[in-house]
C-alpha cells in the first residue's frame, strides 16, 4: 500500500468565506427568472451542492429547464460579482499556515467542490495558491455531493488509497461523501452547516481553527495515537 498521504479540502465555507456572494448571485438569479427572492437561509444551507442539484433543491416543484435557465443565470450574476473590489471572498484564519504546515508534514493537497473549474481557477488566482493542489475534483467532472466519485477519483488519480486520505469539509454533504467514499470526515465548525449536522452525516470530528490540523489528520489515518 502507497504511504502517501492526501488531504482533500472542500472550498465553499471551508477555505473561502463566499456566503455573500453565493446569496447575492442566486438573488439575482431568481429576480431575473421573475422567480421572487430566496430566503438567504436556504440559500446558505445548498452551498456546497452542484450548481444545478442546488436550483432542484431550492426550487423542488419547478421542471429541470428552469432549474438550469437559473443555473445559468446565477453563474453570469457570481461572474460579475466577482469582478468588484468590495466582493471579495477571503480565506478563512489560518487557511495558508495550515497548508504551509501540511505540505511540510509530507501530505499531498487535493479539492473537492461544488464549484465549475472556472470557478476554482480564479479562486486560486485571487489567493494566489496555483501549485498548492496536487488534484481538483469538480461538479464540472463528477456527480456532485454527497456522491463519492470526487474521493475515488481522486484516489485514483494520486495513488493514494482511501484510507490514507482525509476529507475536510463544512458541510453534511462533504460528510457523506467521505462516509460514502471511506474516508475519514473532518468537519468544520465555521462554514454552513451546524456542529450536530456534521458528527451525524458522519463527521469522525470537528474543528474550531486550523491550528491543530496536521496533528489530527494524522492521527484519523492512524499515524500517530489520537490524542
Amino acid at each position: 500500500m502507497s504511504e502517501l498521504r492526501l488531504v482533500v479540502f472542500d472550498v465553499d465555507g471551508t477555505l473561502i468565506d463566499s456566503e455573500h456572494n453565493i446569496i447575492a448571485a442566486m438573488t439575482e438569479a431568481w429576480a431575473h427568472m421573475d422567480l421572487g427572492v430566496p430566503e438567504p437561509a436556504d440559500v446558505r444551507r445548498i452551498i456546497g451542492l452542484s450548481l444545478v442539484e442546488a436550483c432542484q433543491v431550492l426550487l423542488p416543484w419547478a421542471p429541470g429547464n428552469l432549474h438550469r435557465a437559473v443555473a445559468e443565470s446565477y453563474k453570469q450574476a457570481f461572474r460579475a460579482l466577482r469582478l468588484l473590489p468590495e466582493r471579495e471572498e477571503p480565506l478563512f484564519p489560518g487557511v495558508r499556515e495550515a497548508l504551509d504546515e501540511l505540505e511540510a508534514a509530507g501530505w499531498l493537497l487535493g479539492l473537492a467542490t461544488g464549484k465549475s473549474q472556472r470557478g476554482v481557477q480564479s479562486m486560486l488566482d485571487s489567493h494566489d495558491l496555483h501549485g498548492r493542489f496536487i488534484n481538483i475534483q469538480t461538479a464540472d467532472d463528477n456527480p456532485g455531493k454527497p456522491d463519492p466519485a470526487m474521493l475515488r477519483r481522486a484516489s485514483a488519480e494520486t495513488g493514494v488509497d482511501l484510507a490514507r486520505m482525509v476529507m475536510i469539509g463544512d458541510t453534511a454533504y462533504d460528510m457523506q461523501m467521505a462516509k460514502s467514499a471511506k474516508v475519514a470526515g473532518l468537519g468544520v465548525s465555521w462554514g454552513y452547516h451546524g456542529l450536530q449536522e456534521l458528527h451525524d452525516a458522519g463527521a469522525v470530528q470537528v474543528v474550531d481553527s486550523f491550528d491543530t490540523l496536521t496533528d489530527i489528520a494524522a492521527a484519523l489515518i492512524g499515524d500517530i495515537p489520537c490524542a
